[in-house]
């Protein structure tokens, strides 16, 4: 029985050697499969789909109007204390309302492949001292890829609020359409629309810097001592009330609609062997009322409208900026005071009081006695500003500024009281040396599955890893476990 005790131990031993070599055999296959290769040589790695013509990078923004209370009086803010840094920044408008934004934008090496090209279209925003608050469901946006063969589009009636003491609004229009051809790139038309439409617009019915008090004569600026009005409206020219949808005692009244266009698209120019990027900025606007409904009535007929055109071949030398400066004629009760055009860009209209006292102050060129001291309203048409770097070209420029009480005699030249802008204009195009071209290849159909060859039957995959043998080893693992047990309970056991 002494012979029994070494069986037993060699019986163990082996069913567990062997039950850890075969949990083992899978480390002995190599990965031998071969990486497959194109048939063509010439063939492309598979990740990499065709390439876009181009680069292109375009953007074009047009805004219907502005209305600053107290523009340039808002210091900048800074994370430095140095006041160096604090007095170089811009001074902002203690309230900015923008109206109608067109923003259309087009770049092929952007880093998400949904902002090749953009779309948006706000009717109205806000900024108090430098800051604009998002206003949710103001606008409405599209973006490519993927191409979208129909614009997005968005009607809002401005609701109540607090502004409505200084803007009334009609009904707000936008349309925004961004297109990108996935093989195609910026090959369609167009790459990017927007739109932006306002029925109405009625503004500054009072002037908040200013007292809306009837004062006494003592305590009453000599400016405008006698006047009927208290100085925030300015002397009884201004209603006082929330803006209407007539525009009577409103500083400015558009009656009619105004309509702001951005586009980019690729058109050809002559003597350019590709196609160019062009970015176009257009305003459509009939007229605008000053004071209306008052006996010093200014009307401003926009003869010609301005637009804005960026094109970029790719050579300087024959890329452009052109700009169609507009035309205004400013009429009074029939008669016209003064043409604004780019020869005469700039016009003021002084605001004086008559010499009898109680009567409204008068607006226009000065005769008889009127004492011309209260200030002015300043109407320019805004300069073409352009630049170059390289293949890029930018461009910018505005319809026209009206300019309340500006403080230039006050060593402020970018202060006044209140200013509207209309007709907010930018563009910019680059493209590549010698154009876009858009004779891309075709994408290869992809091959039919055909009918098995006939021939010699083909050779067994390679096997690559113990994946393969995964199942049938652990059940042989199991097995010899098993075997391993029944060897060690046959044995005979010594017993005391």
């Amino acid at each position: 029985m002494r012979s029994a005790r070494p069986l037993r131990r060699f019986a163990a031993v082996t069913a567990v050697s062997l039950a850890v070599a075969g949990l083992n055999l899978p480390a002995a296959f190599a990965d031998t499969t071969p990486l497959p290769t194109p048939v063509d040589p010439d063939q492309p790695p598979a990740s990499d789909g065709p390439v876009q013509p181009g680069p292109i990078t375009a953007e074009a923004g047009t805004g219907i109007g502005v209305l600053r209370v107290l523009p340039g009086t808002v210091p900048g803010q800074t994370i430095f204390d140095d006041p160096a840094y604090r007095d170089a920044l811009r001074k902002n408008a203690m309230l900015e309302l923008g109206l109608g934004l067109a923003k259309s934008k087009a770049d092929s090496e952007a880093y998400f492949a949904f902002e090749h090209a953009t779309a948006e279209a706000s009717p109205f925003g806000a900024a108090i001292g430098g800051w604009a608050p998002q206003i949710p469901g103001a606008s409405v946006s599209q973006t490519a890829v993927p191409d979208h063969a129909e614009p997005a589009t968005t009607g809002v009636q401005p609701p109540p609020s607090p502004a409505d003491a200084l803007v009334k609004l009609g009904l707000l229009e936008g349309s925004a359409h961004a297109r990108w051809d996935e093989r195609l790139g910026p090959c369609v038309s167009p790459i990017s629309e927007s739109s932006s439409s306002l029925a109405s617009l009625s503004a500054v019915n009072v002037l908040p810097a200013l007292p809306d008090t009837q004062q006494q004569d003592g305590d009453q600026p000599a400016a405008l001592a006698g006047a009927p009005g208290s100085p925030a409206r300015l002397g009884g020219l201004l209603s006082g009330g929330a803006p209407t949808e007539s525009g009577a005692g409103s500083l400015v009244n558009v009656p009619d609609a105004v309509r702001a266009h951005s586009e980019i698209e690729l058109v050809d120019v002559p003597g350019v062997a590709g196609k160019a990027v062009r970015s176009t900025s257009t305003m459509q606007l009939a007229s605008v009322r000053l004071l209306s409904g008052t006996p010093q009535e200014l009307r401003v007929d926009v003869v010609s409208e301005p637009t804005l055109t960026v094109t970029a071949t790719g050579d300087p030398a024959t890329s452009t900026v052109d700009y169609e400066a507009p035309v205004l004629r400013v009429t009074q009760g029939g008669r016209e005071l003064v043409e604004l055009d780019a020869a005469n860009p700039q016009a003021d209209l002084p605001i004086g009081l008559p010499g009898v006292p109680g009567e409204l102050p008068i607006v226009g060129p000065a005769v008889n006695d009127r004492v011309l001291d209260i200030g002015v309203l300043r109407l320019s048409i805004g300069e073409l500003t352009q630049q170059a770097n390289g293949t890029e070209l930018r461009a910018g420029a505005r319809m026209f500024d009206l300019k309340l009480l500006p403080g230039t005699a006050l060593g402020m030249p970018d202060a006044a009281l209140a200013e509207v802008s209309f007709g907010e204009q930018s563009a910019r195009a680059g493209a590549p040396a010698g154009g876009v071209h858009c004779d891309v290849p075709p994408s290869p159909a992809p091959e039919q599955p055909g009918p098995p060859a006939e021939g010699p039957a083909a050779p067994p995959l390679a096997k690559t890893s113990g994946a393969y043998y995964t199942v049938p080893l652990f059940w042989t693992g199991t097995g010899l476990l098993l075997l391993g047990s029944v060897l060690v309970a046959a044995v005979p056991r010594r017993h005391g």
